[in-house]
């Protein structure tokens, strides 16, 4: 059993071009599913990215699965075990589905003889099994998007980073979403997972983390946030009001969530 956090930062520095984003950063994230709400300029890509390893560390430290990483060498060890889904992702247009989780897989370094039966649970997952065959040019925004989900799980990581995940996504087709992550999370992965949808975090999240200016202004469970929630703050939910109270908001929301 996991005794250590499966992520840790420990005073981070992070940002881009000169400019820090993110600026003495403590943070951990345990097995279960993590809701990350922010306003846009938070920092929530940012640290996306670093846990994804994609950018190391200005400064601080950085542990995944209970090791340091301080190398590229040890960030390529701790890929094997990590799915990112990006808001935008690429992909190669003449590529079948098929073909995209198969490459994914690769990448990941799903071991050959297991990498067939992946990629088939992945998109069996996402309820894109009879799409198997499809060109990726052809796929709707909510099939691209549940796509991207399948690559990010194909393989069944350890760390899984979700950024904006149900974009494009029907009703039924998020509540299908949530039920996958509640049992992903039920085999043992961490799930950190960014979204607009404010119901979505507190449908499916085990605990919450608000991000505003590159620090953690809150961190608790979604039940804790909505009990902070006070009369005059926006939103259609305790939720809601919640985290705009967190965030010190008291005029009209010019957004939901992160």
């Amino acid at each position: 059993m996991t005794t250590y956090p499966v992520a840790r930062l420990t005073a981070l520095a992070q940002g881009y071009r000169g400019r820090l984003i993110i600026e003495d950063l403590d943070l951990s994230i345990q097995p279960g599913v993590t809701g990350l709400l922010g306003p846009n300029g938070a920092g929530k890509t940012t640290l996306f990215r670093t846990l994804a390893t994609i950018a190391p560390p200005k400064s601080g430290g950085l542990e995944l699965f209970g090791e340091p990483v301080t190398s590229e060498r040890d960030a390529r060890r701790v890929r094997r075990r990590i799915g990112y889904l990006p808001q935008d992702f690429g992909f190669y247009p003449a590529f079948s589905l098929t073909d995209f989780v198969s490459y994914c897989a690769w990448l990941r370094e799903v071991p050959s003889k297991e990498a067939k039966s992946a990629t088939e649970q992945a998109l069996a997952a996402v309820g894109l099994t009879d799409r198997a065959r499809d060109r990726m040019k052809t796929l709707s925004g909510g099939m691209l998007r549940r796509a991207g989900i399948a690559a990010a799980i194909v393989g069944s990581p350890s760390l899984l980073l979700l950024d904006e995940p149900t974009v494009g996504l029907d009703p039924a087709q998020r509540l299908d979403f949530r039920d996958l992550i509640r049992s992903l999370a039920r085999a043992g992965a961490a799930i950190v997972l960014s979204t607009h949808l404010v119901e979505d975090v507190g449908a499916a999240c085990d605990a919450v983390l608000v991000l505003s200016d590159g620090q953690v202004v809150h961190s608790g469970t979604p039940q804790q946030l909505a009990e902070l929630s006070t009369p005059k703050a926006p939103g259609d939910s305790a939720l809601e009001r919640g985290y705009m109270t967190v965030l010190g908001t008291r005029g009209p929301a010019e957004e939901a969530a992160c």
